[in-house]
């Protein structure tokens, strides 16, 4: 063989080699490597945040389980695409798991709206008896049939009300105001029932919204009201915890089944470790988030939860004959043991 032909193979065996690691990249949840089994998780959240922190904690524990057998790779920040993106990403195997909301899991699992019912939880500690019970652990198993299994649930604190104009003390400061929301119809039949013109708007275009007074408000958990900076233009927060919609790592059931028992195991311990790990990373954020926007001005508003509570009660009765309905029914039952 000459010299310039033993090069172009070289090249064409490196080039090769190249696209067969790039395709197992974009193409693939897991992978085999030498040593174990790689998953690949994505979310959108930045590398500080307490959801992001508590997967790094499962990665760890995972290696640490398995003795190296099993692993992950994270990618956060919205590199492998938007929460919606990912969760038909894990529909169709390309990627392992993801951290999504609940709210944007409505569309692929209707079940999954009644996290957004307002006032269906007494408070945190009934959140947490619900989602920690086998109740809890049934719901994140409702979506098997659509290509995606829940592992566990991660702390995303209570949604509260905030505002450039005004406190907002009662539902009838909330009449006129055009409030952001979510886009899920749950969050916008919540602010209709308050007298509030719900205004669903990207996560990524509020802060320019509220500054323009596009909406006149917004909500959201403390750290997150922190984190974007809204605290800037909007300095009334009201603490009335209108909903306490957490956060949920979901894995692909292709990737899923494809998995051993033990491997199972070793991921679902993991999992369940982080989620505790995480909250006491959020309750630690949530405090210090709150100090951080009295500090630069912004006014706690006093409020009284049971009137914005009454405001919306009949929502309740709109789920009737809905995926939804059970699972609310259940909710309350628990909550009355």
């Amino acid at each position: 063989m000459t010299k310039s032909a033993s090069i172009f193979s070289v090249g064409v065996l490196v080039g090769v080699l190249v696209a067969s690691a790039v395709y197992a990249f974009v193409s693939g949840g897991g992978s085999d490597v030498a040593g174990g089994r790689v998953l690949k998780l994505a979310h959108g959240l930045d590398t500080s945040h307490p959801v992001h922190l508590g997967m790094v904690k499962m990665k760890e524990r995972v290696l640490e389980l398995s003795g190296g057998r099993l692993s992950m790779d994270i990618y956060p920040s919205g590199v492998l695409g938007s929460e919606v993106q990912c969760i038909e990403q894990l529909q169709s195997g390309e990627l392992a798991m993801s951290k999504t909301s609940t709210a944007a899991m409505e569309s692929f699992i209707p079940e999954m709206g009644v996290f957004g019912v307002p006032y269906l939880f007494n408070d945190e500690d009934h959140f947490w008896d619900v989602l920690d019970s086998p109740l809890g652990k049934e719901l994140l198993s409702v979506g098997k049939g659509t290509g995606l299994i829940g592992l566990c649930y991660y702390d995303a604190g209570s949604r509260n009300f905030y505002s450039t104009k005004k406190p907002i003390r009662s539902p009838d400061d909330l009449k006129g105001m055009k409030i952001r929301v979510q886009n899920s119809r749950m969050a916008i039949s919540m602010i209709e029932a308050m007298g509030g013109s719900p205004t669903p708007i990207a996560w990524g275009e509020l802060y320019s919204a509220l500054a323009q007074g596009v909406v006149d408000g917004a909500e959201n958990n403390p750290p997150s009201f922190y984190s974007s900076r809204h605290y800037e233009e909007c300095k009334y927060f009201t603490p009335d915890a209108h909903t306490r919609v957490p956060d949920l790592l979901m894995i692909s059931s292709k990737i899923w089944m494809s998995l051993s028992g033990e491997e199972k195991d070793w991921l679902q311990q993991a999992a369940d470790e982080s989620s505790i790990y995480q909250r006491e990373l959020w309750a630690q954020k949530t405090k210090e988030s709150l100090a951080a926007v009295v500090e630069a001005g912004v006014e706690i508003v006093d409020c009284d939860p049971s009137q914005f509570q009454a405001a919306c009660s009949s929502i309740k009765d709109t789920l009737v004959g809905t995926p939804m309905e059970p699972w609310l029914n259940r909710i309350v039952e628990e909550a009355e043991k």
